[in-house]
C-alpha cells in the first residue's frame, strides 16, 4: 500500500506564497511520477504540475501556472513539494498529491489539502 500525506495548505492573501508537501510511504516503486492536481468548487480536478524523472529534472506544468508554481522532489525523503508564488484568488482549491506507478499503471492519491486565497 502507498500512503500520501499532504501538508502546507492554508489561508493566504493574494500575492503571497505557500509551499505544499506530500510525503509518500509504503511500497513505493522507483519508477513513478509524482504530481499535484487541484479541484475548485464545482469544477473538475485539473493537473497542476508533474515531476516525471527520478532526478527531478523533468517536469510538466499546466500552461496557466508556469512561472508561478514550482514542483520539486526529495527522493531520500520520498517527498514532493509544490512552491506556489504570487497566489491569486483563482488558485483557491483543494490540492491533491498523486503518485503514478508507471509499471503497474496504478494511481495513488492523498486526502487533499485546502488552499484558500483571499483577494
Amino acid at each position: 500500500q502507498v500512503q500520501l500525506v499532504e501538508s502546507g495548505g492554508g489561508l493566504v492573501q493574494a500575492g503571497e506564497s505557500l509551499r505544499l508537501s506530500c510525503a509518500a510511504s509504503g511500497s513505493i516503486f522507483s519508477a513513478n511520477t509524482m504530481g499535484w492536481y487541484r479541484q475548485a468548487p464545482g469544477k473538475q480536478r485539473e493537473l497542476v504540475a508533474l515531476i516525471i524523472s527520478a532526478s527531478g529534472r523533468t517536469t510538466h506544468y499546466a500552461d496557466s501556472l508556469k512561472g508561478r508554481f514550482t514542483i520539486s522532489r526529495d527522493n531520500a525523503k520520498n517527498t514532493v513539494y509544490l512552491q506556489m508564488n504570487s497566489l491569486k484568488s483563482e488558485d483557491t482549491a483543494v490540492y491533491f498529491c498523486n503518485l503514478h506507478e508507471i509499471l503497474r499503471g496504478v494511481d495513488h492519491w492523498g486526502q487533499g489539502t485546502q488552499v484558500t486565497v483571499s483577494s
